[in-house]
Formats: structure tokens, sequence, C-alpha cells
């Protein structure tokens, strides 16, 4: 006579089968809710309790309490641990309450030398002190309780995040300005108008570019073998280089100057070169920051004998945000600089122009979104 399953059959609709199906393969899900997917899955297919626990090398209890669950609850229901009322917290809400505000505050402020707290020093003075607080129940706590009243209250006072406070007054007409610059632009490319006597530009300085050489070549990726380049941990130093580069916010050509300094020498020589390449009748409107040598005495002695011919429009302080040029930055540390190995400084700016002439071979123009629908 077959054997009959004396319990009821589960009953799946395709979704939720589908959904055990990717459960019970997976490999970033939790090992109790793979396995619960495939206790509910063989059961399913007809197999019996005692056939699922051996297949699946565990007990016949659990195999019995899962089914159980989804025949109740449902599949997916069963496939996680039921709410269980626990055990009493020892600690009252006015004590969690207590530890959270001391949270608030620094570990200096109480007499201790650290600037930022940590769990076990805040489990530490929580035993000192909540009892002089009228906390009797923080006597014998530990940093594990403590990350738990943290974590439900969303405080990490072990953590720091870096906020820009605006410095300057007049920040927002400052942005103002950069933001009619490229509704301009704007304008421009939509209407496919001329540009009317005016090149605009963003520019800014990227100092620092290290010329780092290896001590020994790179060996290449062997397939089986080795999936990445191999480099020797050490390197030798030949100093750094500056890039001064603004990028025509029209057709996306970026122009450059590579110099050993950023100095008003460099921003002159850049100047220079902009004279040289825009025709004499082009206004030539720039994007800059609040550099010392944007304004210098040596940049106003050049630009006075250039009059009408530029146009500097400043980001507000701390508003460099503001400046497209930064976005091909970013995008030159992680892609050209990223790993870049040289052998002397001359090598690493003959690399620099070369890469910005691969930049000019297909030029993007950039477009800024950020305000312009208030203008």
């Amino acid at each position: 006579m077959p054997f009959e399953l004396k319990k009821a059959k589960l009953q799946l609709s395709p979704d939720v089968k589908a959904e055990l199906d990717r459960i019970s393969r997976s490999r970033t899900e939790k090992a109790s809710r793979v396995e619960r997917a495939k206790i509910l899955l063989l059961y399913y297919d007809g197999s019996s309790i005692n056939s699922i626990a051996k297949a699946l090398s565990t007990n016949r209890p659990k195999v019995d309490r899962c089914i159980e669950k989804a025949l109740q609850l449902g599949a997916l229901t069963a496939l996680d641990d039921l709410p269980r009322s626990g055990k009493p917290s020892a600690i009252t809400e006015e004590a969690k309450a207590w530890l959270v505000n001391l949270a608030c505050t620094k570990p200096k402020d109480h007499g201790y030398s650290f600037e930022l707290w940590t769990q076990s020093l805040l489990a530490e003075h929580a035993r000192l002190h909540g009892l002089k607080h009228g906390h009797r129940c923080l006597s014998k706590i530990q940093k594990g309780t403590v990350s738990k009243i943290l974590k439900k209250s969303s405080i990490r006072p072990h953590k720091i995040s870096y906020y820009l406070e605006r410095r300057d007054p007049e920040f927002e007409r400052k942005m103002v300005q950069v933001l009619h610059v490229y509704k301009q632009v704007d304008l421009i490319k939509e209407n496919k108008a001329d540009v009317q006597g005016i090149a605009y530009l963003s520019y800014d300085e990227k100092p620092g570019i290290q010329a780092i050489e290896s001590t020994s070549p790179d060996l290449p990726p062997i397939p089986g073998k080795h999936a990445t380049f191999s480099r020797d941990s050490e390197y030798i130093r030949h100093g750094t280089l500056s890039l001064l580069a603004g990028i025509d916010l029209i057709d996306g050509q970026v122009h450059a100057v590579v110099a050993d300094r950023h100095r008003s020498k460099e921003f002159v020589t850049f100047l220079k070169m902009l004279d040289i390449l825009y025709p004499d009748d082009v206004l030539i409107r720039i994007i800059l920051d609040n550099h010392s040598i944007h304004v210098s005495k040596e940049t106003r002695s050049f630009l006075s004998t250039k009059p009408n011919r530029f146009d500097l429009v400043f980001t507000p302080t701390h508003g460099s945000w503001l400046n497209i040029i930064e976005s091909l930055f970013a995008k030159m540390a992680k892609t050209f600089l990223r790993g870049l190995r040289v052998e002397s400084k001359e090598d690493l700016r003959k690399r620099i122009i070369t890469w910005i002439g691969e930049i000019n071979a297909f030029p993007v123009q950039f477009k800024w979104k950020y305000g312009l629908e208030k203008l």
C-alpha cells in the first residue's frame, strides 16, 4: 500500500513557488530561510517529513514545525521566526532616554580624553554614574546592550558626518550669477543659436598630481591563475604636477596647461592661451573659484592689458561644487589617474596631455540641472 501523507497538502501559487525556488538557491539569504524554503519545496513535491529531515541533514521536529507554520500562516511567512514576547526588559525607558542623551554629548565634557564615545566607554560611564542619576538598572549594563539601545534610537555617537557651513554672506547672489551662465548656455544649445560673441568656460586647477614610478614591472593577469595585474608595493616618487584646465561649455573641448606649480604666473599663461585660441572679438566668460591667484596683482595686471576680453564669474566661498569642471576632475581621478605609474614627471606630463587629447577627440557637453528651474 503506498505511503499517504497525514498532513494537509501545501498549496503554492506560481508566484510563491517561484520565490521559494529563488530563496532555496540564494547565496545571500539567511541560512535559516534557505533551509525552510527547501523544506517547503520538498513537502510540496510529496516528500515525507522523515525523508525531508534526512535529505537536509536536520531533525524531524524542525521540519514538522516549519510545515505546520506554512499550513497555518502561509509559505512565505513560515520562512521567518515569529515575534516572541521575550524576557521583560530590566532597563527602564527613563534609563534608556538618559543613556541616549548621554550619547549626544561628548566624552571630553565628562572629563574623558576621548573625542567620541565608544560603546565600551558609554557602558562603563553608565555603570559608574547611572545610580546617582536614579538608574540602578544600568549598574551591570554591557556594551552589547548599549549598542541595541542606540540602534533603536538611530544614534551613532562613534561616527562623524561632515557638513559645510556657508560662510559667504553673498552665497545666494553669487550662486545665481553662476546659474545664469549655465542657463545662457542651455538656451544657446536648445535654440541652436550662435554664441553671439561670447565663449563660456568652466575653469579650475587640479594640483598635486603625483608622478609615481613602480620599482618593478607590473605582472599581467594569467587566466585561471591570476585575475588581476600584480604590482610591487614599493614605489618611487618623482614629484607632482598641476593641471590648469577649462572646459568650453558649448562644445565640450578642454583647454589645459600642465605645469610644475599653479601660481599666478601659470594662471596668466592659461589666460594667454585662451586669448590666442578665441577670436579677438569674442568675450571669454569664465566660471572659477575664489583662489587668490585669480585676483592677484599679477593676474589683474594682465587683465588690465586686455580690457573687455575676460569676464570672470566667481563661485561663492565653499561653492566649488557649482563648477562643472569639478565633474571632469572627478572622472579623471576615477579613471585616468587610478593606479597610474610613470617613469618621470615628464612622462606624467605627456600622459596627461595625451588624456586631454583623448577627451577632446570625443568631447562631452556637460549639462547643469540644479537650480535652473528656479531662474
